[in-house]
């Protein structure tokens, strides 16, 4: 029988090993029993921090908006939308398994205060660069549809190996080339 002990930081290496679930299998494989059994805690101690599966999904979800609001965050005063783009494809690269579930409101409590405020965070700091968009004339809420569309989808079909060959193999200057259309083209009056 193998040893059970006290975990110091239980919640992170739950966390930890969920995210490297997600990595190596994607959501379904997620599972609370494995994951304490891969931390080396009794099977019940999960479920005391997040109740359950969608609890600890929740929870996984949340800590994607942080990274990525931390990722946005990080970009220098002068970025503007492209750079804040690239900043969203590649954390949506670098951080896959997160990114996986942050948008998948099925498997979360989407009422879920913490994954809420995260997810504040994270919208309201895309929004500093949305809004330079705007300046172009483009209506609001259209332009930050769009910019939103653009970088996330751009990631989407990325991790799914959708987009031309043609593009190569590096995100960030193939995230470039992509946003920059928009970004030029929003910056254009428009025509009629």
């Amino acid at each position: 029988m193998a040893r059970r002990y006290h975990h110091g930081d239980l919640r992170r290496a739950v966390l930890a090993a969920a995210v490297e679930v997600l990595r190596e299998s994607g959501p379904p494989a997620v599972n609370l029993r494995d994951l304490a059994r891969r931390v080396g805690v009794s099977h019940a101690a999960p479920a005391h921090h997040f109740g359950d599966r969608t609890g600890l999904l929740t929870a996984v979800a949340a800590q994607g908006f942080e990274l990525l609001a931390d990722a946005l965050e990080e970009l220098p005063p002068s970025a503007d939308l492209l750079e804040a783009g690239v900043a969203y494809v590649s954390f949506a690269v670098e951080r896959r398994a997160h990114f996986e579930v942050m948008f998948r409101p099925e498997l979360l409590r989407t009422d879920d205060p913490d994954l809420r405020a995260a997810r504040r965070r994270s919208d309201q700091a895309l929004d500093w660069a949305i809004a330079g968009f705007r300046d172009g004339g483009a209506d609001p809420v259209a332009a930050g549809a769009a910019a939103r569309s653009l970088v996330h989808g751009f990631a989407t079909l990325w991790l799914q190996h959708a987009l031309p060959a043609e593009l190569g193999e590096d995100v960030e200057a193939a995230t470039r080339a992509v946003a920059e259309l928009l970004v030029r083209g929003a910056n254009q009056p428009p025509s009629g």
